[in-house]
């Protein structure tokens, strides 16, 4: 914002010099400047409501068995989450719900996988099926509050359900 405001000053300047002789003796130099910036504050006000600010990227990391962000926090907007999933040996997915509860206490199945339509807890996406050593990624428009990311894949033949191995951490959208 404060590019923008030395941008608009510096429009304001050239644009007094530009303007004919008749415009600038019939209009004090104060009215005029007065009158950009205030189209200025007006254009930037219109670029904050159309998401100018908030969202962002977050980098996840996925590894066995846990799940890292940077940053941990982001305002509201569209946010970028690219999850890179580090292994070293299994699959893992990405998935992100919206929810108060605290990050080991969502709803499971009898497996220890979490049941993703369980109460106390809203799915807004995910990313299924991350290879070892691959980076993908998904778009959400997030609202402010609480959020729990995690991988919810289980393995039948090794009896693990990554979400009960650690594969959770909170995440907050101010």
């Amino acid at each position: 914002k404060g590019n923008l405001l030395a941008v608009a000053g510096a429009i304001t300047v050239a644009a007094y010099q530009v303007v004919g002789r008749g415009l600038r003796s019939a209009l004090p130099l104060e009215a005029y400047v007065l009158g950009v910036w205030a189209s200025a504050a007006v254009a930037l006000a219109t670029l904050a409501a159309c998401n100018g600010d908030g969202g962002g990227t977050v980098d996840v990391t996925l590894q066995e068995f846990s799940i890292a962000t940077d940053p941990a926090t982001v305002d509201a907007g569209e946010v970028v989450f690219e999850a890179t999933n580090d292994g070293p040996n299994d699959v893992h997915e990405f998935v992100v719900f919206r929810t108060d509860l605290d990050p080991t206490e969502l709803p499971t199945d009898e497996n220890g996988a979490v049941v993703e339509t369980g109460e106390g807890i809203e799915l807004i996406g995910e990313i299924e099926d991350i290879p070892v050593g691959e980076t993908q990624s998904v778009t959400l428009d997030l609202e402010a509050g609480n959020y729990v990311l995690i991988c919810n894949i289980y393995d039948a033949d090794e009896d693990e359900a990554h979400y009960q191995e650690g594969m959770r951490t909170s995440f907050t959208v101010e």
